[in-house]
């Protein structure tokens, strides 16, 4: 183990004061099945085989909450499962908070909101209480904030769309108030692609690494990277949670490979999943075999 961690300028540093990059992969599957699927020791012991030292495990606050119309009993040990068996393979893990339900523990179709809610405050009160002992897991606050303000995303407020959204400074200080020192990671707007609004909308606090999610659309091309979250790189620690192309084309992973490495930008490539190119998939099946993106990411991970 490398942590306890902290963010020194730039930079991540583990406990001997080293520079310390998280990079590796996403492992979906625990926000949209409470069991997960296809996870197991072996398929950690796989991601590490690639290089990577860093797993990002996507969670559903609806499965997590008692009370909540999807609450499922065993999840919390599911989820608690998943990150020893990562740990015994290397790992550290990044905990995501990526489905939630618009502050309605009834809504049974909770999933991607435009931002975080009450209940999500409940969610890192508990995840954080769980987990505040163990460096080697960092708290992602919320998956990919979208068609809010920065001034919501940062102090909460009307969500434009039927709830109240708590905000990053909200989760921010519940993860604190349980004493929890791990590092957290904060997702910017348009689908966390931009954090062009960090520089005036900060979140108080330290240990905190700002997050990006470029994938091939439009406004999101490399000649948008600089101004989009390439900036902050120069003062702050920035992390792709995801990124990728699902037209089935691997430039877009080359080019950001490259990019990331001159910037020092940490990653960690979506999806450790055989859901095809268009999901977009890292792997073609459960025996790790990479497709045409994945065998890009592996090579960037082994020349770490």
């Amino acid at each position: 183990a490398k942590g306890p961690y902290k963010v020194v300028g730039n930079k991540v540093v583990d406990a001997d004061g080293k520079d310390h990059m998280f990079m590796g992969v996403d492992r979906c599957s625990l926000e949209w099945m409470p069991t997960g699927d296809h996870i197991s020791a072996q398929d950690f012991k796989l991601m590490a085989s690639w290089g990577s030292n860093t797993v990002r495990v996507p969670l559903n606050q609806d499965y997590w909450l008692k009370g909540a119309a999807n609450y499922s009993a065993n999840y919390n040990q599911t989820v608690y499962q998943a990150v020893q068996w990562a740990h015994q393979a290397g790992l550290t893990v990044i905990l995501d908070l990526h489905w939630s339900d618009k502050g309605d523990l009834s809504n049974i179709h909770e999933g991607q909101q435009r931002m975080a809610d009450k209940n999500s405050v409940t969610f890192w009160q508990e995840v954080a209480q769980m987990y505040k002992n163990d460096p080697e897991v960092l708290f992602e606050l919320y998956n990919e904030p979208h068609d809010v303000s920065w001034d919501v995303w940062l102090n909460g407020g009307d969500s434009g769309d039927g709830f109240t959204v708590s905000g990053m400074q909200e989760l921010y200080n519940t993860v604190r108030a349980t004493g929890a020192n791990n590092l957290v990671v904060v997702g910017g707007l348009n689908w966390a692609f931009d954090l062009s609004g960090v520089a005036t909308h900060r979140v108080k606090g330290t240990g905190i690494i700002y997050n990006t999610h470029p994938y091939n659309y439009g406004g999101k091309q490399p000649s948008d990277w600089d101004a989009a979250f390439g900036y902050l790189s120069a003062t702050d620690p920035v992390i792709a949670t995801e990124f990728g192309d699902n037209d089935c084309s691997p430039s877009y992973y080359t080019s950001f490979v490259a990019y990331a490495k001159a910037k020092g930008i940490m990653w960690t490539a979506w999806a450790w999943y055989p859901g095809g190119c268009t999901f977009p998939a890292l792997i073609n099946d459960w025996s790790g075999t990479p497709t045409v993106s994945g065998a890009i990411v592996k090579a960037a991970l082994q020349a770490l």
